[in-house]
């Protein structure tokens, strides 16, 4: 990336695109709607509640994200979406039962309001389900130029100056990269010829990224992590950033593993298991949709370990991920995870973990936060893979020649450190020579 020379306003109205009006994407836009009537807090949220340091420690300059920089405000953002059941927003929330319905009736008017637009729904990809409001068409190219449409019509009938869009549906089939997907070429054949390997969320980004809307992929599908989607962001100057929401028992990975690691303290083993019962859980049911969950949760604990470099430390460590279907939690998630790890002459310890979370609230601020650092990026003239959202998500992507940063931490200092360099601060390094200068 190349530091801007100037930063664009915010100025107008920030259309945010949800595929999948569904329990996320409802505690979202709900979230927002209490949030800028002053009935509630967007907690979780970085633009909204974070700082950033500016200068040396000496200095005490703190200040708002939102203040460093410009970000669109709450009042500016018109919700829209895609699913595949008619339920407008507040029939989709009081389904989801995540929010009280004290909470969802202050804002009943505005998620009535929000309809869905009819979805992209080829079943093969997403097999537990049977979508009702569905899009006909005679091939995937056909299905992208009418998502097309309807981003067209959205723009227009909601007077955005500006839109991003943010995957909020199920998790896919598991698929790997194809030779439909080396490029845009290929992929736009690929779409002509109805390719099985192109799947009803890859048909979404596309439409976006061709209409020149960034997009963020909130689910562990081959989305816009493939070299033909890259190379359609870099003719279109759109940023691109994914995947998979990093929430629950992943989140708390990603804090743990980094201190362990700190710590030069070995692990043995790191058992997880979950149990659901919301729509994603009966997603998951399937074989094939776990799959790419599983994919997405195993990777985090090797790249932060580097059992390569710590081959005493961690090279055998055996690290096991299940999830379970069970309707009565509902969205109300429980995580339990065994960790078996070792200290000093090598004597055993072990951690218990029992995380009792709502997964739709872990998500819904991550989702304001990705729409309104999109959109900044994109007013930034940033395009192309944005790495430096990592932190957001499970599976970050990563330039193919790297892997994936998965460290919490180290996330946040590079979020951190490119908004300063954004807005043209220091960089901060922690190296402490602020008391020899």
């Amino acid at each position: 990336m190349r530091r801007p020379d100037h930063v664009e306003p915010a100025s107008g109205r920030l259309g945010v695109l949800l595929p999948g009006l569904g329990a996320v994407a409802t505690t979202t836009i709900a979230g927002v709607l209490l949030a800028r009537q002053g009935h509630g807090l967007p907690i979780g949220s970085l633009t909204q509640m974070g700082t950033v340091r500016l200068g040396k420690r000496t200095e005490k300059r703190s200040v708002k994200i939102r203040e460093l920089v410009p970000i669109a405000k709450l009042e500016e953002l018109e919700f829209g979406g895609w699913d595949i059941f008619p339920d407008d927003a507040f029939d989709a929330a009081v389904h989801a039962s995540v929010l009280e319905k004290r909470h969802i009736e202050l804002v009943h008017e505005e998620l009535r309001s929000i309809r869905p637009m009819t979805g992209v729904f080829y079943p093969g990809y997403v097999r537990r389900l049977s979508g009702t409001h569905t899009k006909i068409a005679t091939n995937k190219a056909d299905m992208v130029a009418q998502v097309r449409e309807d981003i067209r019509a959205f723009r227009r009938n909601r007077r955005c100056d500006r839109l991003v869009a943010v995957w909020c549906g199920s998790t896919e089939v598991y698929i790997e990269p194809t030779a439909v997907h080396a490029s845009v070429d290929r992929f736009e054949r690929g779409l002509q010829d109805d390719d099985p390997t192109i799947s009803n969320a890859q048909i979404y980004a596309w439409a976006c990224i061709k209409e020149r809307v960034p997009f963020a992929n909130g689910a562990p599908n081959l989305c816009v992590d493939f070299p033909a989607a890259w190379e359609l962001a870099r003719e279109h100057r759109v940023p691109i950033a994914g995947k998979d929401f990093k929430t629950g028992q992943t989140l708390l990975k990603t804090i743990l593993a980094p201190g362990f690691k700190a710590r030069m303290l070995g692990l043995r083993g790191w058992y997880s298991t979950n149990i659901l019962g919301n729509r994603d859980g009966e997603v998951l049911d399937d074989p094939s949709s776990f799959r790419t969950k599983e994919v997405s949760k195993l990777g985090v604990l090797e790249h932060i370990l580097q059992p390569d470099l710590y081959q005493q430390l961690y090279a055998g460590l055996v690290h096991k991920v299940r999830i379970d279907y069970y309707p009565p939690r509902g969205d109300a998630k429980e995580g339990w995870d065994n960790i078996d790890l070792f200290g000093w002459l090598g004597y055993p310890m072990q951690i218990k973990v029992n995380f009792l979370c709502r997964d739709s609230i872990l998500a819904a601020p991550l989702v304001l936060d990705l729409a309104l650092l999109l959109d900044l990026a994109a007013r930034a003239g940033f395009h192309g893979m944005q790495e430096w959202l990592s932190f957001f998500f499970k599976s970050p992507m990563a330039a193919p020649a790297v892997h994936p940063e998965h460290d919490l931490f180290i996330q946040l200092m590079k979020l951190k450190n490119t908004l300063r360099w954004m807005m043209g601060e220091e960089v901060i390094s922690h190296l402490g020579t602020e008391y020899y200068d």
